[in-house]
């Protein structure tokens, strides 16, 4: 009967355990390449029934980032995210006069002649008015 070949455990953990940190080193070194984006926030309003903050913010992710302003709704007191999808954007910078109305939708006012890139009507059961 023929023999086995078999692996000693720490030849098998060397093996499989290396590759491993090889690509892992390998992403952690490129993740730090990609540009990260910073959200520098221009007002924060809180809701009437303090339930979201209505966040004005800009996004730069680097050097050809071109100017921009957008808004988004956050909940009560947290942080902004990097990655926070926002209801309204354009490419200008502006404040939009952002403000919570009586009724609790958003007042928002679009600059005229700025390029729109995003301007949704309702958001997490907001409606939104452009003025």
């Amino acid at each position: 009967m023929p023999q086995a070949n078999r692996f000693s455990l720490p030849a098998l953990l060397a093996l499989t355990t290396l590759p491993a940190l090889v690509v892992g080193a390998g992403l952690w070194f490129l993740g730090d390449l990609a540009p990260q984006c910073q959200i520098n926030e221009t007002s924060r309003l809180p809701a009437p029934n303090d339930t979201f903050d209505l966040v004005v913010f800009s996004r730069n992710c680097g050097g050809t980032t071109p100017a921009n302003a957008q808004a988004a709704l956050v909940p009560m007191g947290e942080t902004m995210p990097e990655d926070a999808a926002s209801f309204v954007s354009v490419g200008q910078a502006t404040d939009f006069a952002a403000a919570w109305t009586a009724d609790g939708e958003i007042a928002l006012s679009l600059p005229p002649g700025a390029k729109i890139y995003r301007n949704d009507d309702h958001v997490a059961g907001v409606t939104v008015r452009y003025r």
